[in-house]
Parts: C-alpha cells; structure tokens; sequence
C-alpha cells in the first residue's frame, strides 16, 4: 500500500513553464485549460522586489471533496491512494470544480468532462515518473510516499516544514510546498494589479480579490502589504443563471405544496380544482422544469441516468435526485385523489407531501456545502434561507393563480407569504451584517458591492413591493407574486456567481 504525494520546491523553481508544458503534451491538454501551472507572485515596493513561482495542481486529498460530491464516482481513488478519473462516468455537473478549494478541475472541452492532474498514474503503474517530474530541470518536483516514514515528504509533514494550502478546509493534501512564500499559497494574500499580467491583458475569468472586497475583508494578521499576481491561469465561473434558475423553481413547486398542505389543513380540502388537481399540477411542472434545467447543465446531458444508475450515496445530487422523485410521486398521489374527488385522502399525504416538499427545497443546502471551495455556500444559515425562499415563492405563485381561479383561504395564504418574507429579509441581513471569515466577507462584498450589485439591489427593489401589492386586489396581488419571484432569481443569481468569485489559486 502506498499514498503518493508531491514535494514542490519552491525555493529551487525557476518558473520555467516545463511541467505544464510536458503535463499539456503528455496528456493532449487542449488550450485554455491546465492540469499544472506556475503562478507567478511578486512582494515589497520597488525597488526591492521579489519574484516567487509555486507549482499549482490537484493536491491529492487525503479526504476529496471532489469524490464526496461527484455523483457517479467518475473521480475515484486507486491504489497507490492517487485520486484519478473516468472520462466514462463523468456526465459533466460541474460539481467537483465547485468542491476543490484548490481551482485543480477542470472541463475538457474536447471530451466534455471533468479532468485534472491524476499523478500521470499510466506511467505510475509502468514504474516510471510523472512527466512533470522528469523534464524539471531543477528537480522542483520530486514525488514521495506517505507511508514511507524515510521518505522526503514524509519527514516534512513530521517535522512541520512544509506547507500545504488552505490547510483550513481540512481535505489533508498531499502536495506539500518546501520554501514557498506564504503569498504564493494563499489565494487572497495577493491580487492582479490594474495594468494586468506580465504577457496578458486579464479578462473577468481571472479571478482576483477586488478593491471592494479588499476594503470588506478583514485585514491580515501578519500586517504584510498586498503581493501582485504577475502570472496565473483563468478559472472561468462554472455555475451560472441555469442552477439559480433551478433553484427558484424547486423553491416554487416545494412552495405550491408547501400552501396546498396548508389549506387542506385549514378544511379546504373539498375544493378539488384549487387545492387537489392544480396546485399538484403547477407543482409537477416546475419539477419537470427543474430536472430540465439539471440536466441541461450537464456537458454530457445524455448520461443524466448515471445518477440513478451509477450513483454515489455519498454525493447530495445524488440524494438530491432520489427526494425529487418521491416528491414527484407524491404529487401524482395528490392529483390522481384531487381528479377522482377522493379529497379524504389529501390529508393523509399532507405529513408526507410537506416533508418532501421541505426536502425538496432544502437539499441544496447540503449540495453546496459539499462545495468546499465555496465558503459562502456552506454557511449555516442557508438552509433556513431555502425553506424561507419556498415559503415566498409558494405565495407568491398562488396569489398568480389566484387571478385566474379562486382560491379558499386567501388571508391565509397572503399571511404565510408575509411569514416567508419577514424570514427571508431576516436572513439576508443576518448573513450579509455578520462577521465571516475572509472568504465568505469577499463572497458577500461582491454580492452587495460588487459585481453582483445589480442583482441584489433589485431583489432589494421589488420585495418590499410584494405585500402592499397584495392587499390591493386581485391583479395587483398576483403583480407582487411576480415581483417576488423575480426578485428571488436575482438574488439567487446574485447569491450562485458571488459564491465563486472568490479566487482559490
């Protein structure tokens, strides 16, 4: 048994750019996208500078977050405790990139799947070197084995000389740094300048901390002023509209139930076109909708069976898709009891329909906190925020639907909407005015006053419009539901692209 691992010297790297070049050749790595790379980081005021090169890659974790959430098992651990890939697996969910604290996954755009750096394990099992290691020309990196007490790498981690990045997150990687300087390894401790970098003008996917989230971040213990990133690779956003998209939709048919539930509760169970066949049926096909907008994010949206067939119990999107199923079935329950007029049945799946419904608009909570290069995302407040959201976007729906059929119970559906509301306004100010940790201080920077401003400020815009809207009539009350779903898409939106704006490399 062996646990492979990498010493990267940085102290003897010359930032000569041979791994990544050999790295791209040994495994036809198409333009734009890179299994290894040297970032450059410049410190001090000039004319005392210094110019330091790290190695950048897949560290090779000890726990993979990568593997916990990737829901097909496509990334996988061999052997010699190498974390590798099957291109045959992968159905593309992106998932992964969002679970590496370490920017080391990426999707092939000639196969549309994700890769990384794997430890060149074909030459591994050939008893020969990485190709990265072999065309070093100062021997920056050299590869060990954990389970060898004499090994280099080894001796390192007992002795507590080396060091490894974003030892926060806990992921127990197994590259470690010898002579790397702190702000080469710490993705917030330097930032691109202005003018761009040394051989390339910058475009939005690089990432690097911002003014604004600069100004917001705590400042660093050590007092040292900002490095310059000079060189480094793009990492583009890899979740966008699509998933906000799929959120405000489950929120909407988890919230259609959530009411449905409610009024059955309150005695209005007897009404079979508005609460036993429609609200299933707007439940079922925003449901439809978001299994599309699943799996129309996938870069290979015909493997969307994999879930089911190859699953991994261990990753939430697999979890995720078994509680959209028993959702799904229980609203067929409801609307077959709904359409044959047996309204005795509806409460009996209320208990069911309502924890489900939760589930359904709840489970993403513990998707995103498989995302361990997320901070924001892992917070605990979201949860309660997606079951407030569900609350908000079941009102709001039904006050739409209210205009073209009446609805029993009304007051009562305006009063849970206020509920949602309240809590969901709560929320959002608790996690924006708390006290974070950098990441997520930067994360919610560029939410509020960043890039993501926009969307925010409209959210802010048309939700104090919803209530007034309600209390003034029918057409005006389903205006407010509108304003209130809308709203809720721009700050989901706002909420999914902050979440990876935060630099990891």
């Amino acid at each position: 048994m062996t646990r492979l691992g990498f010493v990267l010297d940085s102290g003897s790297c010359i930032g000569c750019h041979a791994c990544t070049v050999a790295c791209k050749s040994e495994h036809d790595v198409p333009l734009g996208v890179n299994r290894t790379w040297v970032k450059y980081v410049e410190t001090g005021v000039f004319p005392d500078t210094d110019r330091h090169f790290s190695v950048m890659r897949c560290n090779q974790c000890e726990d993979a977050p990568c593997m916990t959430i990737c829901p097909t098992s496509a990334l996988f651990r061999a052997d010699n405790g190498v974390v590798d890939f099957d291109d045959h697996n992968c159905i593309g969910c992106k998932a992964c990139i969002n679970a590496c604290p370490y920017d080391a996954i990426y999707i092939n755009p000639a196969t549309s799947t994700a890769h990384k750096c794997n430890f060149c394990n074909h030459r591994i099992e050939e008893g020969l070197e990485p190709s990265c290691v072999i065309v070093c020309p100062t021997q920056a990196i050299r590869v060990g084995d954990l389970d060898d007490p004499d090994s280099e790498i080894s001796r390192l981690f007992a002795s507590g000389e080396g060091d490894v990045r974003t030892p926060e997150q806990k992921t127990r990687p197994k590259v470690i740094y010898k002579g790397a300087d702190p702000s080469t390894l710490d993705p917030l401790a330097s930032a691109i300048a202005a003018d761009g970098l040394i051989w390339a003008d910058t475009t939005p996917a690089h990432s690097t901390p911002t003014p604004v989230a600069l100004t917001a971040a705590p400042s660093r213990d050590d007092g040292a002023a900002m490095a310059r990133t000079v060189y480094t690779t793009q990492h583009k956003p890899t979740w966008g509209s699509m998933v906000s998209g799929y959120l405000v939709t489950k929120a909407i048919a988890a919230g259609v139930m959530l009411v449905a539930a409610l009024l059955v509760v309150l005695g209005h169970g007897a009404e079979q076109a508005a609460v036993g066949v429609v609200p299933p049926m707007v439940a079922g096909a925003f449901l439809v909708l978001t299994g599309a907008l699943l799996v129309g994010d996938l870069k290979q949206p015909r493997r969307f069976h994999y879930l089911i067939t190859r699953g991994n119990r261990s990753s939430w999107l697999v979890k995720g898709a078994y509680v959209l199923a028993g959702f799904a079935v229980c609203l067929a329950a409801w609307w077959v009891a709904g359409l044959v007029g047996a309204d005795w049945v509806l409460p009996l799946l209320v208990v069911p329909v309502v924890l489900l419904a939760l589930g359904t608009a709840g489970y993403t909570a513990f998707l995103f906190a498989q995302c361990e290069g997320r901070d924001l995302w892992q917070q605990p407040i979201l949860l309660p925020t997606l079951l407030a959201q569900a609350v908000v976007a079941g009102g709001a729906a039904t006050m739409v639907l209210d205009l073209f059929m009446e609805v029993p119970g009304i007051v009562a559906v305006r009063t849970m909407l206020a509920i949602g509301l309240v809590a969901n306004i709560a929320l959002v100010v608790v996690e924006v005015r708390g006290r974070h940790s950098r990441h997520v201080t930067m994360a919610i920077a560029d939410l509020t006053r960043g890039a993501q401003r926009t969307r925010f400020l409209l959210w802010m815009l048309l939700t104090p419009l919803v209530l007034p809207l309600a209390l003034l009539g029918e057409v005006p009350a389903a205006l407010g539901g509108l304003c209130a779903l809308a709203g809720l898409f721009a700050y989901e939106d706002g909420y999914v692209r902050a979440g990876q704006s935060v630099p990891l490399s």
